[in-house]
């Protein structure tokens, strides 16, 4: 937590671009953006992944990043939240990227790598989620 970059932010140790700030949230222009308005919005609570961090402590994120995403005027936009090496995550902290996506060159490139889905595998992977939940 003492090195995390994003906590460091949210101290006021290093600087950004803030656009939007509460008790619980904090969201800034990335300053390695992948299009112009690429922003980061996260919560104030520290948290490596979605799932460490507290539900009320997430009451914001969804309706920051929507006003954040709607007053960029990004007519397309994508909506990333990346938890874990292997899914991207660079920085151990829980944040949501608005990623206007203004042409084809910028903003985020995905391949989608789809497959057939085996269908009672996913019935039975269906039944095993809800159980849990």
């Amino acid at each position: 937590m003492a090195a995390c970059i994003f906590c460091k932010i949210i101290k006021g140790e290093i600087p950004s671009m803030k656009l939007f700030e509460s008790e619980k949230t904090l969201a800034f222009l990335d300053i390695g953006p992948l299009s112009y308005g690429h922003s980061l919005i996260i919560p104030k609570y520290h948290g490596a992944k979605l799932t460490d961090i507290p539900d009320d402590q997430l009451s914001e994120i969804m309706t920051v990043t929507k006003k954040i995403a709607s007053a960029s005027g990004a007519e397309n936009y994508n909506i990333l939240q990346n938890n874990g090496r292997a899914a991207h995550q660079e920085v151990d902290h829980v944040h949501f990227h608005m990623i206007p996506k203004p042409n084809a060159e910028e903003g985020l490139v995905i391949g989608w790598p789809a497959k057939k889905g085996d269908m009672e595998r996913l019935k039975s992977l269906c039944e095993e989620i809800k159980a849990k939940m």
